[in-house]
């Protein structure tokens, strides 16, 4: 069994999010297709995306944070197992208290999804140019099209924040954003000016 294998095994034994195969599948090859080299990802989980990012190319490198000490130190073990530390660096804090300087060509969303949106605008200056932010779970397991669905009035709380950021994403002036319907929904964010001026950007 593969590290990848064994990492899907225990998310779904242990009921750890992460990301949907297609979903991973089809960040995967956008990095490839658009010669991704950087990234910043917050919320590394058990390091699933991360090991799958780093593994879709040779010269890549991955920036991911996680609060949870208990998934952090899953998901330092199984990068190590990976053989991928030279190509992920991982961070134990709070995304909200991480501040760099380092541009990323790819920022990649997916923590609290209550958090999205202070996410999003606090790391949009990371952005290198034609960078990208891409943002998982914008259906939330189906919920933000079927709100009848919902049973809690925390689910109902959540979702009322994804449709929140929906609606920001959507009247955003500065990014245009589309929707790819992969997994459970992801959203691919990117500057309007750099549309404009450049004449080759990430697509």
């Amino acid at each position: 069994m593969s590290i990848v294998e064994e990492l899907e095994k225990y998310a779904k034994e242990n009921k750890i999010p992460i990301m949907q195969k297609d979903g991973i599948l089809y960040l995967c090859n956008y990095i490839k297709n658009n010669n991704i080299k950087s990234v910043l990802e917050i919320g590394s989980a058990i390091g699933y995306s991360a090991i799958m990012m780093a593994s879709s190319q040779n010269e890549i490198h991955i920036t991911t944070i996680e609060k949870d000490i208990d998934r952090y130190n899953l998901a330092v073990q199984n990068i190590k197992k990976a053989n991928l530390e030279n190509k992920i660096t991982i961070k134990n804090m709070d995304a909200n208290e991480y501040s760099t300087n380092n541009k990323y060509d790819l920022i990649f969303i997916d923590a609290s999804k209550g958090n999205n949106q202070k996410f999003f605008q606090k790391f949009k200056d990371n952005l290198d140019n034609c960078g990208v932010i891409i943002t998982d779970n914008l259906s939330f397991h189906g919920l933000v099209e079927n709100p009848e669905l919902i049973q809690t009035k925390r689910t109902q709380k959540l979702v009322e924040k994804i449709k929140n950021y929906i609606t920001f994403l959507d009247t955003n002036k500065e990014f245009k954003t589309t929707y790819i319907p992969v997994g459970d929904k992801i959203s691919i964010s990117r500057r309007i000016i750099d549309e404009q001026n450049n004449s080759n950007p990430k697509k």
